[in-house]
């Protein structure tokens, strides 16, 4: 398939799924379009910065920063509301209290919007199923769910797929494609607490440090 003039809607977080979701995505050919959305988690910032510096490495024709300041107004999520303390004592039973309620089905929504808007095939995604500290939306039926409801809202001319390479891959298996990739790591973020130094011990720096252990290389980014 010529996939010259084709485009994917990247949703970057400035994590490392992501990224490596859209390094995967520009590996296949396809023009990248980054989208990014500011929804007052306590690591904006950071995530923000992050996202500019991958968005340059990667080459991206267009990027796209979105703000949502109702999930703050909705809080139930120890990332928009501080009076709920980030967990740090390792694995939580159930759902844990950073998960964001249907963030990633309002994120890929709004995907879908640009996607119809930008003509573009693809909207990638950077959810990981078994990993991904048991966040209901991130998982591939749901996902999947959403892509079909997303070609019933929008013009017959409208064709999306939802591309989720990482879905069933371990932390381990992300760093390892990473690296054949030559993604930037040390310009991804994952602490859900701390914007200056990785903290080291929430849910997500847990995930990524045992990632690297596992695949048996060092994480570049600086840890308190």
């Amino acid at each position: 398939m010529n996939l010259k003039n084709k485009k994917a809607i990247c949703i970057m977080s400035g994590g490392m799924d992501s990224t490596l979701g859209a390094y995967m995505v520009k590996k296949m050919g396809y023009e990248i379009i980054a989208l990014h959305f500011n929804y007052g988690q306590r690591t904006q910032e950071k995530e923000l910065s992050c996202f500019h510096k991958i968005c340059d490495s990667i080459g991206a024709s267009n990027r796209y920063v979105l703000d949502l300041d109702f999930f703050a107004q909705i809080g139930a999520s120890a990332l928009t509301d501080k009076s709920i303390e980030v967990p740090t004592g390792g694995v939580q039973k159930g759902v844990p209290v950073t998960y964001v309620p249907f963030r990633n089905g309002i994120f890929l929504s709004i995907a879908g919007a640009l996607a119809e808007k930008e003509g573009a095939e693809i909207i990638a995604i950077g959810v990981v199923e078994e990993d991904s500290s048991g966040y209901p939306d991130c998982r591939e039926s749901f996902i999947k769910s959403i892509e079909q409801s997303i070609n019933l809202g929008t013009k017959e001319e409208t064709k999306i797929q939802i591309y989720m390479p990482l879905v069933h891959l371990k932390k381990s298996q992300i760093v390892q494609h990473a690296l054949g990739l030559n993604v930037p790591l040390e310009n991804t973020w994952s602490c859900y607490k701390d914007e200056e130094m990785a903290c080291g011990v929430c849910d997500s720096c847990r995930l990524r440090l045992n990632g690297f252990k596992l695949a048996g290389v060092k994480d570049p980014i600086e840890y308190q």
